[in-house]
């Protein structure tokens, strides 16, 4: 057996153009790397309605408790025009001690670096008191329905029991060791369309625009303040993210109008309980106003938070001895893989500097891959003493 350079593994990695939901091959790629090093892998597909069959991978070696788990994913996000990247999104190149591809920090340099550090750990450490296992989805970066949601169901069904996971997601702001997300913001998106009466511009009052209606409902529920956070999480929060009205005429009032939007939510929130404070202040001001209206949801994760255990401070640990940075716990940020995890293990989230991820020219140095496979191998060496 061989170690496998974190280097040469990122590169091939960004390689594949896997935009999601396309695999590209990446997953298989993968499979065959992992299998190399003895690892027993299997490829699940799912599907969900008219949408493409999504490419998931779990991987195991060794059949021991403890069994600890890497989660990550190889989608990415659409690289934009070429034209504005100094490289090819998936031809990745060096540059000045970084290196630039789409997927180079977000996250697939972070799976290279975890199996570097898994490869050299066996060539170490020929016979291990524990497992590890790879949990790699191809749905992160789109709707997330047949990702690691569904491995999960998978491995609950399997009675397959993981004792802890690492998410490899880029979680450092500016540099390698300053942040381990503990926790995630829960999500909740909404379509709500507003029913007026149509009419002429020039008589309003034989009309009833939905317009002035929705207006005061963004009005109100903006005001809304939810909660002020806690000590673990900053407060939640309602954002618009667009407005819509179907009118071209300047001289009609239209007869309904839309919007989207979305609550990024701590703990002391539920998907239920925002639901019934939006829908009281909808139903009071379109009642008001004599309009009917129409609401949608999409609940994209509850919010949570891993208390700092044994596992997680000893990641703190070993971060702070190869950065020279003492990392500080965060529950900031998007939803990740980690919302779904979390329901059949403990977690902690730790990867690359966040700061270029679905950028032009996304990049990562050199250094910090270097870096980051030393932790991992680390926590991979004090984790099963």
């Amino acid at each position: 057996m061989r170690t496998i350079n974190e280097l040469a593994l990122s590169k091939d990695l960004i390689s594949f153009p896997s935009v999601t939901p396309i695999d590209a091959g990446a997953i298989s790629f993968l499979a065959k790397k992992l299998r190399t090093l003895g690892f027993k892998c299997k490829i699940l597909e799912f599907k969900k309605g008219k949408g493409k069959p999504i490419k998931n991978l779990y991987a195991k070696f060794g059949n021991k408790q403890p069994n600890l788990c890497y989660a990550g994913h190889t989608d990415v996000v659409p690289p934009g025009s070429y034209k504005d990247w100094t490289v090819n999104p998936f031809k990745p190149k060096i540059k000045k001690g970084y290196l630039i591809g789409r997927g180079a920090n977000d996250m697939k340099s972070s799976i290279a670096c975890f199996v570097s550090a898994v490869s050299e750990y066996m060539i170490n450490h020929k016979k291990f008191n524990g497992s590890i296992s790879f949990l790699i989805t191809g749905d992160e970066e789109g709707f997330a329905t047949n990702g690691t949601k569904k491995v999960v169901d998978y491995l609950k069904k399997r009675k397959e029991k993981i004792n802890f996971c690492i998410v490899g997601e880029p979680t450092n702001p500016k540099k390698l060791g300053e942040m381990i997300k503990i926790g995630r913001r829960g999500s909740l998106s909404a379509e709500l369309e507003i029913f007026g009466t149509q009419g002429h511009i020039a008589y309003p009052h034989l009309s009833n625009n939905p317009i002035n209606t929705l207006v005061k409902i963004c009005f109100e529920l903006k005001k809304k303040k939810l909660d002020k956070g806690n000590k673990n999480f900053q407060p939640s929060n309602l954002e618009f993210t667009g407005i819509y009205v179907n009118n071209k005429a300047h001289n009609v009032i239209p007869a309904s109008a839309k919007t989207q939007f979305n609550v990024r939510y701590n703990d002391l929130q539920t998907a239920t309980k925002l639901k019934k404070k939006i829908n009281a202040v909808i139903k009071k001001v379109s009642k008001k106003n004599k309009c009917k209206y129409k609401i949608n949801y999409l609940e994209s994760g509850e919010a949570f938070l891993t208390k700092p255990g044994k596992n997680i401070m000893l990641a703190k640990k070993i971060i702070k001895k190869v950065t020279k940075i003492n990392p500080v716990f965060s529950t900031t940020g998007g939803t990740s893989d980690a919302r779904f995890i979390k329901k059949i293990a403990p977690c902690l989230e730790f990867g690359l500097v966040n700061k270029t991820m679905h950028k032009i020219d996304e990049c990562v140095s050199l250094g910090d891959l270097k870096k980051l496979k030393k932790i991992y191998y680390n926590f991979l060496v004090e984790y099963f003493k």
